[in-house]
């Protein structure tokens, strides 16, 4: 008889045995109701004083210039809460591929970045939904997160970047004019046209040169372009890569590219040879007072190279002739929007959780977003000491429409920027038409969507 039962208890051990091995084997997937952070504060410590680490974080970081501000968070945080905290940082032009490897091995990414739309339908399945969590309670706009079509918040957007037109406002006033007169095209047309007609008797003219070298172009067939698309894309609902554009609104883009060429000491017909460098002195050596630029540009300015005062400078929107522009802001926008992989366990889910929701909250860790990013919109990151960044919200704040980043729907985008810079050169030389440029840009999106799609 005792024979049996030890054979009976042996059995047991085995069969036990063979269940908690089979349990360790099976992958762990999140649960329908894992998917919203349990709460909002980092792991409370035990009874020892120590913190008891739940979960992982695994950050793959988009922007190399953040990493060494990145590491020493996550070491704090790790010392903080015993949750360990890995970053790792992409090379520069090659988050994408570093992603794709990363996410097909066993310990991937738990925090990601997804850059667009166009990354989203990529990337869907593996990113949580954030509707409801902790962190995107933090937020104070909702205008750069990223959405599926079924309206889920797949990636929120940590920080952004705006770009208008820079204002030496110390060389507007001896020019006789002020900013409270520039509200609209028409207005910005009339200050322009009068300062470069006195230019010779001023001592500086009205815009900086608008290169088309390819250090400067960008500004042109990238950020400028984003203006007649995001009013096209506006009045037609476009969420998606369009297939074709109708150029509705490049009367408009005519409007400004004309003020900006016709008004510079640079002749139009050099502007191939016109690089960023030498726009980016003309305005830091107040040789001109207009500049088209952005919010990174803001350091360069005031400390790294030229020293201008930050009280003489603004940022003022792009003004092109569109009906209730004067209600307009910066043109706004980001590629830099956090996701959390779906497919990681609850209890990574839950640290990446409170890990973004600790950078975006704590005093310290907050501050540094600001120093590091800029523009946070987060309702307890500190304000910017960027003077562009503060304009900026200043419009927001006064109920002005954000321009959005429209030209992030631009398809086999280095292509057809290339012959829109083509087509501005000849026009701007004299050489080709406008209706060349009209072609580039409507005609040039359909041929470069099709390159891609097929």
């Amino acid at each position: 008889m005792k024979k049996l039962i030890a054979l009976l208890l042996a059995c047991m051990m085995v069969i036990g045995l063979f269940a908690a091995c089979a349990g360790e084997a099976k992958p762990t997937e999140p649960k329908a109701d894992d998917t919203k952070p349990a709460g909002t504060e980092a792991p409370a410590p035990t009874e020892g004083g120590e913190t008891a680490a739940t979960g992982s974080v695994y950050y793959l970081n988009f922007k190399p210039e953040f990493d060494g501000a990145l590491q020493e968070l996550a070491k704090t945080y790790t010392e903080n809460t015993g949750v360990p905290v890995k970053v790792v940082t992409a090379a520069s032009g090659d988050y994408a591929t570093t992603l794709n490897a990363q996410m097909g091995k066993d310990g991937a990414p738990t925090i990601y970045n997804i850059g667009n739309m166009s990354g989203l339908k990529d990337w869907d399945d593996y990113a949580l939904d954030l509707t409801g969590s902790a962190v995107a309670g933090e937020l104070t706009t909702n205008d750069f997160n990223l959405y599926n079509a079924a309206g889920e918040l797949k990636a929120i957007g940590y920080c952004y970047e705006s770009f208008g037109i820079i204002v030496n406002t110390e060389l507007l006033e001896q020019a006789g004019h002020s900013l409270d007169e520039i509200k609209d095209f028409a207005s910005l047309k009339a200050v322009v046209e009068d300062i470069h007609a006195r230019a010779g008797e001023l001592g500086f003219d009205a815009f900086t040169s608008a290169g088309l070298d390819g250090s400067s172009s960008w500004r042109f067939s990238g950020h400028l372009a984003n203006m007649p698309l995001f009013y096209e894309f506006r009045d037609d609902g476009v969420t998606e890569q369009p297939a074709t554009i109708t150029g509705a609104y490049l009367d408009n883009f005519k409007n400004i590219w004309d003020l900006y060429i016709n008004n510079s000491a640079t002749p139009a017909a050099n502007l191939t040879s016109a690089t960023g460098d030498q726009a980016e002195a003309e305005f830091g050596e107040g040789k001109a007072v207009f500049y088209q630029n952005g919010t990174w540009e803001y350091a360069a300015l005031t400390t790294d190279k030229f020293s201008l005062d930050p009280a003489k400078i603004a940022m003022i929107p792009i003004y092109c002739g569109v009906d209730g522009e004067e209600n307009a802001g910066l043109c706004s926008g980001t590629e830099n929007c956090w996701a959390i992989n779906s497919k990681a366990s609850a209890e990574d889910i839950q640290a990446s959780l409170d890990f973004l929701y600790w950078l975006v909250t704590d005093a310290d860790a907050s501050a540094v977003l600001v120093d590091q990013l800029g523009a946070v919109p987060f309702k307890g990151c500190p304000d910017s000491t960027n003077k562009f960044i503060v304009d900026g919200n200043k419009l927001l704040s006064e109920g002005k429409y954000a321009v959005t980043w429209a030209f992030n729907f631009t398809p086999n985008v280095d292509s057809f920027r290339a012959t829109l810079v083509t087509a501005l050169a000849a026009y701007s030389a004299g050489t080709g038409s406008w209706d060349d440029v009209v072609s580039a840009f409507v005609d040039g999106w359909a041929i470069e969507y099709n390159t891609v799609n097929g």
